[in-house]
């Protein structure tokens, strides 16, 4: 079980600066002494970036959780 922890927390420290690292270079094309762009291509990237996100989020919270069909049902 230990295992499972440790390589998740040197995989997951990895993984989140290697994200963090191409976030911060993303953000050089900001530069409009070297760059054109519009707001819709500036929104295209932040919505591309917020939905992959959006979906990772995801798998982390379903982790774990078991579907039971009536655990909801009130009266039963």
């Amino acid at each position: 079980m230990k295992d499972k922890r440790t390589n998740f927390i040197r995989l997951a420290e990895q993984r989140t600066n290697k994200v963090l690292k191409a976030v911060r270079t993303l953000g050089h094309c900001s530069n409009i002494n070297l760059y054109e762009y519009d707001s819709e291509q500036v929104e295209a990237i932040f919505k591309a970036i917020e939905e992959e996100i959006e979906t990772v989020k995801i798998k982390f919270e379903r982790e774990g959780k078991v579907f039971k069909l009536g655990d909801d049902v009130e009266g039963e």
